[in-house]
């Protein structure tokens, strides 16, 4: 064997047997060693690497091989591939077509790169043939090839932006890279596989065996994109050594980054699936390459979402500062799924398939995270500050958890119910709230009608309620007090149909729960009515829950209701002027009407006999509610007397009602949208007079631009104008007024407005005698054309569900910018902003207000006609006739005359 020349040395190498290599071993290695240190060329220096891993190395013993191999040939190799990686790098920038021999000097180097991975592969595979392996014996060779694959991973992850279009000339080699890099990942996976740590480990092996995990999440991070398979293989090394070392790793492993990693995954995958579905739609094929790579990426989204539950399983006491994470996990999710507003268009089919193969592996994770009390307190936070596509996942998640948490231990459930800032059925009203695009549009959630039976569509109000009935239903006794603080708080809150479900889940309570609790919440509701100021803005959704909530008692407890309320007192009106009389049984009905009329009478009759104060109108506008709430629920039943009664008063009311005070005062509005609503009932009863007077009125008040409420008062008077025939005396007055005010109404640009004048111009003309007025309400080609389409049932132009879903993504935009401005002014200022500047009064108003007083004439023309005037109406016409003469003055004074 020669001494001196090592290529000799070399030469004389090749034609060793296994049993000379082994005898030679104490002599040879430390040369070969020496060689290797000192060598620089790349084919030498894996020459010397490939002779001592394949010849020498299977000499060496267990005890040894760390000490006198890895030791001292791994650093040299690291350092000889970072000097190949750097050199690679530099020349890929330059690499060109026409430089044929740069081109060659970078595929000799990837050569070299694949050389030395082979190399390494076969090194690891010999040690994992070894028996009993020990982390000792072998502690420099993981962390060393894993830095080799990390690098390797890396370059041919950009390789397309290194390589700059000239990919091509070298992509063969670069597949072979990434093959034998792939190789070695898997070699030695299983070989840190073999490796077990016990109780008798040191804290170093520990350390250790962490840093090769971490080291292996990064290696996660790079490859994510490149095989579904070695992604796949590469997060299950890291669970299972997780789980295998659980009890020596728990508390050293970073626990925030392995689970981000796998929620960034989960998400990186999920958007693959949803890429891959829409373009299969848009091209409208759905076999081929793309649908088979959509079914691996779903499979694999699966796979992380068991991976997920696994580790959340084993760790989640670990897990504190990822509870925001893991609760955005599902938001993003389902932000980006059917039937968020925000999620690509996809076919049923895939939806299907996302849902039954991914979706439903990502389930068991919410059931694990409900005990976990920072999970609950991210999740029920008062102040998330979602974006609008996160609203509808919000609320669907805290459904899902409403399904669970009656399976789950008391404790839990009291955990949820009883949350730190905000209560699991307070959370949903809040969440449900924040909904308002989806309610609009409505989207449609599956629904299971009955066991074994196909899910149904059902709007999210609709989904939304069923849930939360459900979970009422087995909410626990100790639990109520949060039940009924959550629904009081959504009946009073300022959503109508947030009010709405909280009032259809009350009145579902009421149903389900024992006759006495629906007795107790009536009494807490009406007591609550009562207690209020009845211009409240929350009194008219109480009223319309206890309206509700009375049909749902048993008949002995509307007694006790009765009793606790008498009809006939005068502070019990400001209750029954809310309640439908049909929920009682004829005979209460009938004692408990004529007790309110009666009430109801006195205290009108004592306001017109008093000084008719403006600021005691609000307890005559109760009686009012109360006469009307008689006459609604049982006018069938009511005596002549009280009929006779009622008609006088509502004749008194006309007579002092001036058009400016109206149209200035809202409590005299609501007088007046009263009266008009009780003169339906006696609509053929009218006389010339007052009908003069009430039109009269309303011409007046239209013109000078009505509240809507007003208007729609007005509507729905006109609808019942269609059974009377107006008398001979009053219809050079009523006839032309009403046709303008239908005219007027119809063309109204508040919708609601115009739908309603519409059904009542349909009604009136179906039942007037006067058909000659019918024409002259249809004032313009316009008017008749929308009555002709509305009694055709011709649809308006459409927009599609596509724009219709823009507009309520920027309306939801506009509508949260100006909450926030409003909420903003208010907090600085503690005032509400300013009222506009009134306008100047338009030629219009000032024709209603002559018109108005024409009518007054007209009207004491009649009244002289049928008797003897009062002695004060000579000096009250005189005071009358100074003013206008004042008013004429004034015009000519100012150039006017």
């Amino acid at each position: 064997m020669s001494q001196a020349d090592p290529a000799l040395l070399l030469r004389e190498l090749h034609g060793w047997d296994w049993e000379l290599c082994r005898r030679q071993l104490p002599a040879v290695l430390p040369r070969l060693l020496s060689m290797y240190e000192e060598s620089e060329d790349w084919t030498e220096h894996i020459r010397i690497l490939r002779i001592l891993t394949e010849m020498f190395l299977p000499h060496i013993s267990l005890e040894d091989v760390e000490r006198i191999f890895f030791s001292k040939v791994l650093p040299k190799t690291l350092q000889f591939f970072d000097n190949l990686m750097c050199e690679l790098s530099s020349k890929a920038k330059g690499l060109t077509s026409q430089s044929t021999e740069l081109c060659s000097t970078v595929r000799n180097l990837l050569q070299a790169v694949v050389q030395l991975l082979e190399t390494l592969t076969g090194c690891v595979r010999y040690v994992c043939s070894v028996q009993e392996l020990s982390l000792q014996s072998i502690r420099s060779l993981p962390s060393s090839v894993l830095c080799v694959v990390k690098s390797t991973f890396t370059h041919c992850k950009d390789s397309e932006s290194m390589y700059d279009g000239h990919l091509h000339l070298i992509s063969d080699l670069l597949q072979s890279m990434f093959k034998e890099t792939y190789s070695l990942q898997k070699q030695l996976m299983e070989l840190v596989d073999l490796i077990s740590l016990d109780s008798a480990s040191t804290e170093d092996d520990i350390t250790y065996m962490v840093s090769v995990i971490h080291t292996v999440l990064e290696i996660c991070s790079v490859i994510s994109n490149m095989d579904h398979a070695l992604h796949a293989n590469t997060w299950k090394f890291i669970i299972k050594q997780s789980l295998k070392h659980h009890s020596l790793l728990q508390c050293h492993l970073k626990h925030s980054d392995i689970l981000s990693g796998l929620c960034k995954d989960i998400l990186l995958s999920f958007d693959s699936c949803l890429q891959l579905a829409e373009q299969m739609k848009v091209s409208e094929i759905q076999e081929g390459t793309d649908f088979r790579l959509f079914q691996k990426t779903v499979k694999l989204c699966r796979f992380f979402a068991n991976s997920l539950v696994h580790y959340i399983k084993e760790f989640l006491a670990f897990l504190s500062d990822s509870c925001s994470q893991l609760h955005q996990l599902f938001l993003q999710i389902y932000s980006k799924f059917p039937p968020s507003l925000y999620a690509p268009e996809i076919l049923e089919v895939h939806q299907d398939e996302i849902s039954q193969v991914f979706l439903v592996a990502l389930d068991p994770l919410i059931t694990q995270l409900l005990p976990f009390s920072l999970f609950m307190e991210q999740v029920l936070s008062e102040n998330l500050g979602l974006p609008p596509e996160q609203q509808l996942p919000q609320c669907l998640l805290l459904l899902t958890i409403m399904d669970k948490l009656s399976s789950q231990p008391e404790e839990v459930q009291t955990l949820w119910n009883t949350g730190k800032s905000l209560s699991l059925f307070s959370a949903v009203f809040l969440s449900f709230q924040q909904c308002c695009g989806e309610l609009s549009l409505p989207v449609c959630l599956p629904q299971m009608v009955s066991t074994g039976q196909p899910a149904v569509p059902i709007t999210l109000y609709h989904y939304v309620c069923v849930h939360l009935c459900s979970f009422i239903a087995s909410t626990l006794p100790s639990h109520f007090p949060q039940l009924e603080h959550a629904l009081l708080d959504a009946v009073l809150g300022s959503s109508m149909i947030t009010s709405l479900l909280a009032m259809d889940s009350w009145c579902f309570l009421a149903r389900y729960g024992t006759a006495e609790l629906c007795a107790h919440h009536v009494n807490v509701i009406a007591h609550l009515v009562k207690a209020w100021p009845s211009d409240c803005c929350q009194v008219p959704a109480l009223g319309v829950l206890l309206r509700r909530m009375l049909f749902l008692m048993a008949p002995e407890h509307q007694v006790e209701f009765a009793h606790e309320f008498p009809p006939e007192e005068v502070e019990n009106l400001a209750v029954w002027q809310h309640v439908s009389l049909r929920a009682l049984n004829p005979d209460l009905r009938a004692q408990v009407a004529s007790q309110l009329c009666s009430a109801g009478l006195a205290q009108c009759q004592q306001w017109l006999s008093s000084s008719r104060a403006l600021g005691g109108l609000p307890p005559v506008n109760t009686a009012l509610s109360v006469l009307l709430a008689a006459c609604n629920s049982a006018d069938a039943t009511l005596e002549a007397e009280f009929k006779t009664s009622i008609l006088e008063v509502l004749s008194q009311f006309w007579s002092f009602l001036q058009v400016k005070q109206v149209s200035d005062d809202p409590c005299l509005q609501k007088t007046l949208c009263l009266l008009l609503h009780l003169l339906e009932f006696f609509i053929q009863a009218l006389d010339a007079q007052l009908m003069t007077q009430v039109f009269a009125l309303q011409s007046a008040l239209l013109q000078l631009h009505a509240p809507d409420h007003v208007r729609l008062a007005m509507v729905h008077f006109l609808s019942s104008m269609g059974k009377v025939f107006i008398p001979q005396e009053a219809q050079r007055q009523v006839v032309p007024q009403l046709s303008c005010l239908f005219a007027s109404l119809l063309a109204d640009q508040t919708w609601l407005i115009h739908q309603h004048a519409l059904e009542a111009f349909t009604h009136f003309a179906e039942e007037t005698r006067h058909e000659d007025v019918v024409p002259w309400c249809l004032n313009s080609e316009e008017a008749k054309n929308k009555v002709v389409n509305f009694l055709a049932k011709t649809r308006q132009v459409e927009e599609t569900r596509e724009a219709r879903t823009e507009r309520l993504k920027q309306e939801r935009i506009t509508w949260s910018a100006q909450v926030l401005k409003v909420d903003g002014e208010l907090e600085s200022t503690g005032e509400p902003m300013a009222k506009r500047a009134c306008h100047p009064p338009s030629e219009e108003q000032y024709k209603a207000a002559v018109g108005t007083m024409e009518g007054a004439v007209e009207a004491v023309k009649l009244l002289l006609q049928k008797g003897s005037p009062p002695g004060w109406l000579a000096v009250k016409l005189e005071a009358l006739h100074t003013a206008i003469a004042t008013l004429r003055d004034s015009l000519c004074f100012s150039g006017k005359g």
